[in-house]
């Protein structure tokens, strides 16, 4: 049946199981004629990667989207599922720990190079008591030949930003240390020029290659939320082959696949359990670290583990079709989007990289032909704009918080598919929830059956020869649990489940013409009768006759925001059910929070005004909407949005969908292991309706600190640039290259940390 109180909800068949003989299952793996054969068509499977951004990873050769060079295959293919193509960002060049150790490799090397190279200055002959000599410069020129061969990885870089022509911070790097380089050995060469340039140049390539160092290690410890993922899954799992158990690699794994899972052990996939029983921990997916027990036939989800008792599993979704493919397919494409701030950052960094360039050559200009300082003095002072201009913190500002901020939704079992969406949440006025299923549990119990009145009246037409009024009682139980057994229903099939606990025997009988009546009721012909179950509305609709005692009956159950199921048999209202709907213990928590944070809350149900009414004013629920049909959700998105509002609907994703898509931000809600929910910016895999919480609180938290990193790197750059061109030496302050390096990696280490800050951010409430 469909009655309104829970029109939007519809039945979920979580069975799915095929369960054609346990015995025959195993036996079906006798396809695998031997062991090799299974193993060798997954080790085919290659993946190709950039050399620059070791986040970018692809099943077939190609160019990196983000400089343009070619992809080289991997030495080990990825253990787990991946989306085609996945890329991390601005941070791809130095977010591994291989990028790690090679700038801390080059960083002890050129310290060893610059001690020789210190000692051989003028001030260090002094010291040492050594007379100067004539081939001090050319040994000066190999030292800083050698360490300029360390600085090489910046002008690589920097050749794949001007190829993608995404000038930004190697780009300037280069400039400043190739021509502070090439201006020093002009001088050994040519001297006339007269000038000592090498420890200014080799101290500033040391700097860079130690900032560089932390932001790399800073970048690292920010996390990959794919391989968070990843570590849900075991490495190997116990596969059944001709009834043999073989240890194999998880990619190796195919749909069909049996295999054992022993206590204390992860499931590599989504399956359904052929053979024994236990419990399983699945609190990665529903946040609940309660054991769930799982017996044959039941389904179990990747990831989940295996508490004491070991379990045959036919593997049903593998690789990116289980649940933890399903969770990585949205990650990656969630690190595919920027949020608007990256954008403003994005152009910021190539506007800033483009002044740099012409405020050097304007102090160039300024110092040496107005000012009438030496070229040495102009050049340097050039150089250490190049320097302390480099975009680096622009470019790690949002990338760093984005990063942490999908690693934190993750784990607290969020999955935010455009992260541009984030900014959207921030400011969102209304959040709209689906009554059934995310404010109360879904899970309808009859609190009431009644018959009416009338009972003997309508008896007499119903079955002249039933007499006594238990018979006639027993004989309409059969006919409500005939019609109500062809619904799927949640009223329906708890109205069959409470007929069925009854102590009278049932018959089925034979029903004809059975229609279902979206939100409203079903009707049909049983055992030569006609039945309506349904609301009091489609009751009257068909000219039913009500008993003296039904408004009676609703009004006490509607002010318990209960729904009634009233029955009609051949035109005569015979019986009515009340089923009530538990809220959720976490549903007004929910609310008051949202209002603590400035949010108003919407409800939309299927139920009539009384029942929406209670439900409303147990929660705290600012406006509901009542009596609407599953079709109709969106128009009251779109009622609230008229009237200026920004809005987010929630609801379970079933029949939602043209009003997520409506509001400004989609949210299905409790989506378990179906998690890639097309309808919907944002899918929640627990059904507590404080994960909502969670979000706004994540998505403000996750602004601010974007808007903190830019202000930072934008407000460094507007003191430092000045203060590199000289601007400030009139009154005793000059920046030399190596300083400006210095604080350039430092800014940009500054908004890293102020993004790992963000892990600190608790979700749970």
């Amino acid at each position: 049946m469909n009655c309104c109180s829970s029109s939007n909800h519809q039945h979920h068949d979580h069975c799915g199981h095929d369960h054609e003989g346990h015995n025959s299952e195993i036996h079906q793996h006798s396809q695998h004629e031997d062991y090799n054969d299974h193993k060798h068509q997954h080790e085919n499977q290659a993946m190709y990667t950039c050399p620059m951004h070791p986040d970018v990873k692809s099943d077939k050769p190609g160019s990196c989207p983000q400089c343009g060079m070619n992809l080289v295959l991997m030495k080990e293919s990825s253990t787990q599922p991946m989306a085609h193509m996945d890329h991390a960002g601005h941070t791809g060049h130095m977010s591994s720990p291989g990028a790690v150790a090679d700038f801390l490799r080059r960083f002890w090397a050129v310290t060893v190079l610059l001690v020789p190279l210190l000692l051989l200055t003028s001030t260090g002959l002094n010291m040492l008591g050594v007379a100067d000599f004539a081939l001090r410069g050319y040994i000066q020129f190999a030292i800083a030949t050698a360490i300029f061969g360390f600085a090489l990885v910046f002008f690589q870089h920097a050749r794949h930003e001007i190829m993608a022509r995404q000038y930004g911070m190697m780009t300037l790097v280069s400039l400043a240390v190739g021509a502070g380089y090439l201006f020093s050995a002009a001088s050994t060469f040519l001297p006339v020029l007269d000038v000592e340039f090498y420890v200014e140049i080799s101290t500033l390539v040391w700097v860079l290659l130690f900032g560089h160092y932390l932001e790399a290690r800073s970048s690292v410890t920010a996390g990959d939320v794919l391989d968070e993922v990843a570590k849900l899954l075991p490495k190997q799992a116990h596969l059944l082959i001709k009834g043999k158990e073989r240890d194999v690699a998880v990619t190796e794994l195919k749909a069909n696949d049996v295999v054992i899972i022993k206590p204390g052990e992860k499931v590599p996939a989504d399956g359904v359990i052929l053979d024994g029983s236990a419990d399983f921990n699945e609190a990665h997916i529903s946040g609940e670290s309660k054991p769930v027990t799982k017996k044959e036939g039941d389904q179990v989800i990747a990831g989940a583990i295996c508490l004491d008792s070991s379990v045959q599993v036919k593997l049903t979704k593998v690789g990116e079709n289980s649940t933890i493919g399903q969770i990585q397919q949205l990650v990656a494409a969630a690190k595919q989007t920027k949020p608007t701030a990256q954008k403003i950052a994005d152009q910021a960094a190539k506007v800033l990289t483009f002044a740099a360039i012409t405020v050097a050559l304007i102090t160039i200009v300024v110092w040496s032909f107005l000012i009438g300082e030496s070229i040495v003095f102009a050049i340097t002072l050039a150089i250490t704009v190049l320097v302390i201009a480099c975009p680096h913190a622009l470019g790690l500002a949002i990338p760093t918080v984005s990063t942490i901020a999908t690693t934190l939704a993750v784990k607290n079992g969020l999955f935010v598919k455009d992260l541009a969406k984030l900014e959207v949440v921030k400011n969102i006025d209304y959040i709209v929830l689906d009554k059934t299923g995310t404010l109360t549990s879904g899970k309808f119990t009859v609190k009431e059956f009644k018959f009416m009145e009338n009972l003997m009246a309508a008896g007499k037409a119903v079955k002249r020869s039933i007499t006594k009024k238990s018979s006639l009682e027993n004989y309409l139980a059969s006919l409500f649990y005939s019609l109500e057994s062809h619904s799927t229903h949640p009223l329906a099939l708890q109205i069959v489940e409470f007929l069925k606990q009854q102590k009278t025997k049932l018959k089925k009988l034979p029903v004809k013409h059975f229609k279902n009546h979206a939100g409203k009721g079903v009707a049909g012909m049983v055992d030569g009768h006609t039945l309506l179950m349904g609301t009091r509305a489609f009751l009257a609709e068909n000219k039913v006759m009500f008993c003296a005692d039904l408004d009676a009956f609703l009004t006490r159950h509607s002010q318990a925001g209960e729904s009634v199921v009233g029955v009609g048999v051949d035109g005569k209202h015979v019986a009515s059910f009340a089923l009530g709907d538990e809220i959720k213990p976490a549903s007004k928590t929910a609310v008051k929070q949202l209002h603590q944070l400035g949010v108003k809350t919407a409800m939309l149900t299927g139920d009539n005004e009384p029942v929406a009414r209670a439900v409303a004013d147990q929660l705290g629920i600012d406006t509901y909407f009542a009596n609407v049909l599953p079709e109709n959700k969106y128009k009251h998105i779109k009622e609230l949005q008229d009237k200026g509002n920004k809005v987010m609907m929630v609801g379970d994703g079933v029949n939602d969908a043209p009003a997520l898509t409506q509001s400004n931000v989609g949210v299905a809600i409790g989506a378990g292991t179906d998690v890639a929910v097309e309808a919907g910016d944002v899918v929640l895999t627990r059904n507590n309706p404080q994960d909502i919480v969670g979000l706004v609180v994540l998505a403000r938290q996750v602004y601010r600190k974007m808007v903190e990193n830019l202000i930072w790197a934008v407000g460094y750059n507007v003191v430092a640039i000045p203060a590199a061109a000289g601007l400030f030496i009139p009154w005793g302050f000059r920046l030399r290259p190596e300083v400006g390096a210095l604080l350039m990696s430092l800014s940009s280490v500054i908004v890293v940390i102020n993004a790992i800050s963000l892990r600190k951010l608790k979700l749970e409430t």
